[in-house]
């Protein structure tokens, strides 16, 4: 299995290099290239691909500047339905907020924002993106850079997309008095489009998402130490973040597409944000990969039981462990273990040392769960 993950990831690797070096090749053969590439990546592999060449999936063939969107009439008309097009506005919104990002580190990918297209490459290559009724071939071979309307998974990612990218167009963040439309497919109207659209039917994302971007001009420029700085942005970042789960909670139709297990594990995937966003955890590339790896690289099916599905690593099985034990603890518990860790999240200190917890828990398998109850409780009573 080691020998198909490695294989899949080679023929990624080989896309890109046809992708790049034959400009010329017809748009057809480039799709079905692409195509077959990930049908293999997600058929093979046991572990979803997450990086190409030290960069999110194909993020070479995204955007670079705004000026290389589709603009009609002066707006900015992209297509967040076609991936290239959805990953454009990731790598827009790096660029455009790079430069206000100095207390995150000295590297050029420590901004939390790169946890946004490694995200959307893992439910790319993971079949996520996929159309879940199989009534059209949206994101399978025939049309693999297509995103389905009906995918849960696209939905919400819609929502940590093109809800911030449209209000950072509004902050002037992609140049003064910049428009931008949305495109949306025919007869589909249950997805906002522009900010005043967006704003109006999801006003506190909204403004979590204009509080973020305001903020983040504000805050670099402060006389602030660079921890505060640092501790400041990302704590604004996060509230615009979960404003945007739990906008998205209009997305929950589409679950009946799915099977219970997949279900369940959405569940426990939007509850671990939770503890992550307490944490105010910095989901830089380096970090971010190392969280995104151990995902499940394909949609569960009925009868998957973790930590016992056979074509899943055992990193996936250990993960896919972990985000349930969390879910049905804090249910059991009737959302105690979440206020608890929120509750102990009160300092600089404590939210760095919960980020330390948070990878122990979930990356390392001897990492006992009763040792992460222990430790909520000592950090409860420091605050």
């Amino acid at each position: 299995m080691l020998y198909l993950r490695e294989n899949s990831q080679s023929r990624v690797a080989a896309l890109d290099s046809v992708l790049l070096c034959r400009p010329n090749t017809s748009v057809m053969l480039r799709l079905l290239v692409l195509g077959l590439v990930l049908a293999c990546a997600v058929s093979l592999s046991s572990s979803a691909v997450i990086l190409e060449n030290g960069a999110p999936i194909l993020w070479a063939q995204t955007a670079s500047q705004v000026t290389e969107l589709p603009m009609h009439d002066g707006i900015l008309v992209p297509d967040p339905w076609n991936y290239l097009h959805r990953m454009s506005l990731y790598r827009l919104m790096i660029a455009a907020t790079d430069p206000f990002m100095g207390s995150m580190g000295t590297n050029a990918t420590d901004s939390p924002l790169w946890g946004l297209p490694l995200q959307l490459g893992w439910m790319l290559t993971s079949g996520r993106l996929a159309d879940p009724t199989g009534a059209t071939t949206c994101g399978l071979e025939a049309e693999p850079l297509c995103i389905s309307t009906q995918s849960w998974w696209a939905c919400v990612n819609y929502f940590a997309s093109v809800l911030p990218f449209l209000s950072a167009a509004q902050q002037g963040f992609m140049g003064a008095g910049a428009q931008v439309q949305m495109q949306v497919p025919a007869g589909v109207q249950d997805y906002c489009t522009t900010y005043s659209d967006c704003k109006a039917k999801y006003p506190d994302a909204m403004s979590k998402w204009d509080a973020f971007f305001q903020g983040l001009k504000t805050t670099s420029e402060s006389l602030l130490p660079d921890d505060v700085k640092k501790d400041t942005i990302l704590g604004v970042y996060w509230d615009a973040q979960m404003a945007s789960t739990y906008a998205s909670a209009a997305c929950n139709p589409r679950q009946s597409h799915y099977s219970s297990v997949e279900v369940s594990f959405a569940h426990s995937w939007l509850n671990s944000a939770e503890y992550v966003a307490a944490a105010r955890f910095q989901t830089n590339m380096e970090k971010a990969v190392l969280f995104l790896t151990p995902l499940p690289s394909r949609i569960l099916q009925e009868g998957d039981s973790a930590p016992n599905i056979a074509d899943l690593t055992a990193e996936e099985n250990h993960t896919l462990y972990i985000f349930s034990w969390m879910k049905t603890i804090d249910s059991l518990l009737g959302g105690t273990l979440v206020r608890l860790w929120k509750g102990a999240m009160c300092s600089v200190n404590t939210r760095q040392k919960g980020a330390q917890v948070l990878e122990q828990l979930l990356l390392n398998p001897s990492f006992a769960t009763s040792t992460f109850l222990s430790i909520i409780s000592e950090m409860t009573t420091s605050c």
